[in-house]
């Protein structure tokens, strides 16, 4: 009969259900390899300070480091998957990104890990979004949305999950155990892509364009260092108007270049359609509030509550615990509601989640944080999967490496800006509130409090009289204010957006793909 007739599938599709179970979980574990290099090196900065006398300069780009070289070659690293093989940049990137991570256990000197996290950046820049292509052209249509969603809750919530695996390693081991997590995931996620990863590439595609990647990575790294400098300079400083003005030129440059090349890496015209730019837009925002979120509450639970970093990770668990399972679900809601309205209602979450938070105070309330966590985390999954199948069907198969790029810039762009805006609005707050508690200290103790609320718990302070407590409690006071001010902004962009994606979004229920 015909109906028993078994479905032919392209060639690049895995049949077993069994190797794609496999695919999914090897793929899992590589971006797990990324996201954890990102957070869990916040964890363990404080060790790593104390044992290789880095200055405050040198920790900022042993983590900027990273970030900036990592966001600046996604769209090149996800033309060469397509064009070369996908499998092959992603061993590739495993590799590179494994190997440095094992020298960064072994070395001391400030410098060399700059040099080492800017290495990691580039075995990054070639997983992430590899991982993500992977998918999109080796699952069949009707797996595509689940797999799709199990990436969407391992990228969002695994910052958490790696918090907290290097707040574990560091209550018994060095800081240099962060980079042993790294290298252990890298090499499992190598075995796995060696053992189970099919080998996928365009082989229909033009000239590899050059001149596009090299516009790319000086429009996003400029943009993405600018942001960065303003959050720890203001964005008046030189350094930070001159990334920016960098990234800006670039970008235009760039726009120019692609539209007259005949092969270009990503044609701006694309984002005509309205599922790549309600796609992209609803993945920067999402990370926007997430990273701000996590760089303003993890201080919080840790400068003003008191807790370890272990304790305050442990704290945050129930946001992936609803992240997770809520992106596994959202394409089968999406099937109903389409990406337009499920977007904004998961946006809507989000910005209910952030508003839930503004209410904490000093003393922690912890029904609150998991009350804004619970609503956080099942925005982010019912947005998060629906924009990332948007974007990566707004282009052909030949390019779903640059699509994977395109999902993964906006993340890092978001992640960037989120944390730039809303640290400086925690900033100056903060600053602005404990300037009469800080009036009644020394001089270098009251410039020194300005400036961090790290001093809370420095013996410096504890040494500046019997009014310490008095000061202390004023801080956290003025912290506490500032989270409440830079969330509730978060709260209204991330709900600003969701009306945007409401009116942007395609009306049909599947998103809109560019070869329509």
């Amino acid at each position: 009969m015909l109906n028993s007739m078994p479905v032919e599938l392209p060639d690049d599709v895995i049949a077993d259900p069994r190797r794609r179970t496999a695919v999914l979980v090897t793929v899992g574990l590589a971006l797990m390899t990324v996201v954890s290099a990102v957070s869990g090196l916040n964890v363990a900065l404080p060790d790593l300070a104390v044992d290789t006398g880095a200055t405050q300069t040198q920790l900022t780009w042993i983590v900027d480091a990273y970030t900036v070289v990592f966001a600046g070659l996604l769209l090149l690293a996800g033309a060469v998957g397509d064009r070369y093989g996908r499998r092959g940049v992603l061993v590739a990137g495993l590799v590179v990104f494994g190997a440095a991570a094992a020298v960064a256990m072994v070395t001391t000197d400030p410098g060399t890990l700059v040099a080492l996290r800017a290495a990691m950046g580039l075995g990054a820049a070639g997983i992430m979004p590899t991982t993500l292509s992977v998918i999109t052209t080796s699952f069949p249509e009707e797996d595509r949305p689940k797999a799709i969603g199990v990436w969407v809750g391992i990228a969002g919530g695994g910052a958490v999950l790696g918090l907290f695996g290097t707040g574990i390693l560091l209550e018994f081991f060095a800081w240099s155990s962060f980079f042993g997590l790294n290298v252990v995931l890298a090499v499992l996620a190598l075995v796995g892509t060696l053992a189970v990863v099919p080998g996928s590439r365009d082989d229909g595609a033009g000239r590899l364009d050059l001149v596009g990647g090299l516009l790319s990575l000086v429009a996003v790294a400029g943009v993405v260092f600018g942001i960065i400098e303003s959050a720890e300079n203001g964005w008046g400083d030189a350094v930070t108007i001159g990334a920016l003005t960098t990234g800006v030129v670039g970008l235009a440059a760039f726009v120019a270049w692609e539209l007259r090349v005949s092969d270009p890496l990503l044609d701006p015209r694309l984002f005509a359609a309205r599922g790549l730019s309600a796609g992209s837009l609803t993945i920067t925002v999402q990370f926007f509030a997430m990273f701000g979120f996590f760089f303003a509450v993890l201080q919080y639970l840790q400068f003003v509550v008191g807790f370890s970093p272990l304790e305050a990770a442990l704290r945050l668990l129930p946001l992936p615990l609803v992240l997770i399972p809520t992106a596994r679900r959202a394409p089968v809601i999406a099937q109903r509601l389409g990406f337009r309205r499920l977007g904004a209602v998961g946006l809507l979450l989000l910005a209910a989640g952030l508003f839930v938070m503004t209410m904490l105070e000093r003393d922690l309330g912890y029904g609150v944080l998991v009350g804004g966590l619970v609503l956080f985390g099942a925005g982010a999954g019912m947005a998060g999967t629906p924009a990332t199948t948007a974007i990566t069907e707004a282009l052909p198969a030949s390019k779903q490496g640059v699509a994977s790029a395109v999902n993964d810039t906006a993340r890092e762009l978001g992640s960037a800006i989120g944390i730039a805006v809303l640290g400086t609005i925690l900033a100056t707050t903060y600053s602005e509130g404990v300037a009469s508690a800080a009036s009644r200290l020394p001089a270098e103790a009251g410039d020194a409090l300005s400036e961090s609320i790290a001093v809370t718990r420095s013996p410096q302070l504890a040494e500046a009289g019997p009014a310490a407590q008095q000061v202390v409690a004023a801080a956290q006071q003025a912290f506490v204010d500032g989270i409440s001010h830079a969330l509730t902004v978060a709260a209204v962009i991330v709900a600003v957006a969701a009306v945007v994606v409401l009116v942007l979004a395609p009306r049909d229920r599947a998103p809109e793909s560019a070869q329509d």
